[in-house]
């Protein structure tokens, strides 16, 4: 079958060891299932792979994607949960289990004709949804969801702010935080993607580190080392910060007094379970958003969706067709 894999790390060029070629067809073991995959959608995950974070040398190579949805041995339209992991050694929660994994880090991914999984991290995909759409939602939507509808603990009429416009997972936040009927302001650096924000349901958007028109119950936070003072300094006394991310850097300045005088909370976030994918799919159907997919390229031109995202050139997801 045809795939695109990691073969080497190239931390400053992760392109270099992006390799795309024929590999043998999947074996699925016992209660695990074959995917053939309709859609697969690209994440920042699968460019940390290529430097080498989350994966060793002697894993390569690697069947890079952590996101798919496609058609099972039964002829089912499924959408595939990411994580690999036990619920119950998580406390119910899969992405709790200290022996958790994603797909394209212990197994192969998504960029492939196709994948096996555990039969469990199967979501019925539904009919209002195109493998195109529902491809996108495992990592980057699941993860906007989590944020804001657990982690952030958001009220209706609440307020958020969400860094980064144009990242997966801040699109998503927009465009389901409007859904939700709360009040979304969001930033970005170019005035293309701050106007593309808009469009998704944004209230207002603006420059990183502009001053708001008031303090919000939470910041959607991906982006790390350049917008982390601005999140703490938009909170409302008593808001939080989740944290899924940290693309421009891992270190900022904590600023505890800020934290513990205004009793600020800081959380993290990682994916979602499989129940609650399940559970984003149907908020889809019920009210008609969808993700906002930046381009479709055959899996056989993936390096460009690559280079792309490498160069910021985007706005959404990048999505691949087998």
């Amino acid at each position: 079958m045809f795939a695109v894999t990691a073969t080497s790390f190239d931390a400053d060029n992760p392109l270099n060891g992006l390799t795309a070629g024929e590999r043998p067809d999947p074996r699925a073991p016992d209660g695990w299932a074959t995917v053939t995959v309709r859609a697969a959608a690209l994440n920042h995950h699968d460019l940390w792979s290529l430097r080498g974070v989350g994966l060793r040398e002697e894993q390569l190579p690697m069947i890079l994607g952590c996101d798919a949805a496609g058609v099972d041995e039964d002829g089912n339209e499924v959408i595939v949960h990411a994580v690999i992991g036990d619920p119950d050694r998580g406390d119910g929660d899969e992405t709790l289990d200290p022996k958790r994994t994603l797909l394209s880090e212990r197994h192969d991914g998504t960029f492939a004709e196709k994948v096996v999984v555990p039969r469990r991290n199967l979501v019925p995909k539904p009919e209002g949804l195109s493998f195109e759409e529902a491809a996108c939602l495992p990592t980057a939507w699941l993860t906007a969801y989590r944020m804001l509808f657990e982690k952030a603990e958001l009220r209706p009429g609440g307020s958020v702010l969400v860094q980064g416009a144009g990242g997966g997972v801040s699109s998503a936040a927009i465009a389901l935080g409007a859904a939700a009927g709360f009040r979304v302001f969001a930033t970005s650096r170019s005035e293309a993607k701050r106007k593309r924000a808009l469009e998704l349901g944004a209230d207002a958007v603006f420059e990183p580190g502009a001053r708001l028109p008031e303090r919000v119950d939470a910041v959607i936070e991906t982006v790390g080392e350049a917008t982390w003072s601005h999140s703490l300094k938009s909170l409302r006394p008593g808001g939080r910060i989740v944290v899924s991310g940290a693309t421009s850097g891992q270190v900022p300045p904590a600023e505890l007094n800020r934290v513990f005088f205004l009793q600020l909370s800081v959380v993290g976030s990682t994916m979602g379970t499989r129940a609650q994918l399940e559970r984003l799919a149907r908020f889809l159907v019920k009210t008609g958003v969808r993700p906002h997919i930046d381009r479709v390229l055959p899996l056989s031109r993936a390096g460009e969706g690559f280079a792309a995202m490498h160069g910021g050139d985007l706005f959404g997801k990048i999505v691949f067709t087998p």
